[in-house]
């Protein structure tokens, strides 16, 4: 009878000892109390070929980054036309011809391209070949020689000295530098001449026009005087086949560094991140494996330098059209943390007794 009063008692009787269940009981009580699920906030949805933010699967971004440059030098090599036909060769000013006639040996002849771009043939005289192909040159000749002197003429062309159609690529090439251009090619074959592009190229190629070169008609991308730039995504994942323009002798490509910009604050992974075009802040943060769960989605700042001075813009990331603010090159992306949340994923309680960690430390 007095055993069971004094288990209804919430409190024991001076004197009495506290049962050993009662104390684990409690322990295990406050450890459930304090182990609160972490709280769901919204978080910028995944685009195209962003990785999750709690996906374990995850790609470091460095490996990720030369996954996309694989993939774009596939297809960079898949579409370029790396087979040319010695018919094809392009002829400059400078080139060495060996020109055979097979009906008239006497007038075979070895003449090189002048810098006005013509050749010098026994009968005929002076004979402009600039720009044209090997094979394109044998037919000319040959109606030439059709007209007053032989019936029915067959010429062969062989280029023993090549040395104008030359093209430069600069940047971030695999093999930069000065590559034989032997026939009429595009900005896709003149690349895979360079092996591809490394994992630190950007996207956007830019062509400098060599001196004398004609200007194209405009559909490869947007022209300011000399130089052409082509946006390299737009053209091989786009299929924007107008973008691949004609390359001259002379011509030199330029590929840059990808930009980059920095992440801070109440994100999962801070820090640089390579620059796509076009790219939002959403995708941006999102490339980062999105905020912290303790961040301040009304707290996102832009550090941004602009004409020389440093400017800051704050950004509402919790309101929706918002999300396409544009982030550019060397922007730095600091996401504000909020204080009561900060704390609370800070907490800590344990049988050794309480204790706060810094959560943006870990």
């Amino acid at each position: 009878m007095f055993r069971k009063a004094w288990l209804l008692c919430p409190y024991p009787k001076r004197g009495s000892h506290i049962p050993l269940w009662l104390i684990l009981l409690s322990c295990v009580l406050l450890l459930a109390c304090s182990s609160r699920p972490p709280i769901n906030k919204p978080q910028a949805q995944a685009l195209d070929g962003a990785s999750a933010p709690d996906d374990p699967k995850a790609v470091p971004r460095q490996q990720q980054k030369a996954r996309d440059v694989d993939a774009l030098n596939e297809q960079l090599m898949a579409r370029a036309q790396t087979q040319v036909n010695p018919g094809d060769s392009l002829l400059g000013a400078g080139d060495l011809l060996n020109i055979e006639i097979f009906e008239a040996k006497e007038l075979n002849t070895k003449a090189r391209i002048s810098s006005r771009g013509f050749v010098t043939l026994p009968l005929l005289g002076q004979l402009k070949v600039d720009g044209l192909t090997a094979r394109e040159a044998e037919t000319r000749i040959e109606e030439l020689y059709r007209e007053k002197y032989i019936k029915d003429p067959h010429v062969s062309i062989f280029v023993e000295e090549h040395f104008s159609q030359r093209v430069n690529l600069v940047g971030e090439f695999k093999n930069p530098g000065t590559h034989d251009m032997v026939s009429k090619q595009r900005l896709l074959d003149v690349m895979a001449l360079g092996g591809g592009l490394t994992e630190f190229a950007g996207r956007v190629a830019q062509i400098r026009r060599g001196p004398g070169t004609i200007k194209p008609d405009g559909d490869g991308g947007q022209e300011v005087k000399d130089v052409v730039y082509v946006d390299l995504e737009d053209l091989l994942e786009g299929g924007k086949g107008e973008f691949n323009v004609e390359i001259k002798g002379g011509d030199t490509i330029f590929v840059g560094r990808m930009g980059e910009y920095f992440l801070d604050g109440a994100v999962r992974r801070p820090g640089a991140f390579s620059l796509r075009k076009k790219m939002s802040l959403q995708e941006a943060i999102v490339a980062a494996g999105g905020m912290a769960p303790w961040a301040d989605d009304d707290d996102v700042t832009v550090v941004r330098v602009e004409a020389g001075e440093r400017k800051m813009y704050t950004i509402e990331m919790s309101k929706l059209e918002n999300w396409g603010f544009p982030v550019q090159d060397q922007d730095v992306v600091v996401v504000g943390s909020n204080g009561l949340l900060r704390i609370w994923y800070g907490f800590s309680l344990g049988f050794m007794g309480t204790g706060y960690r810094d959560p943006g430390s870990r």
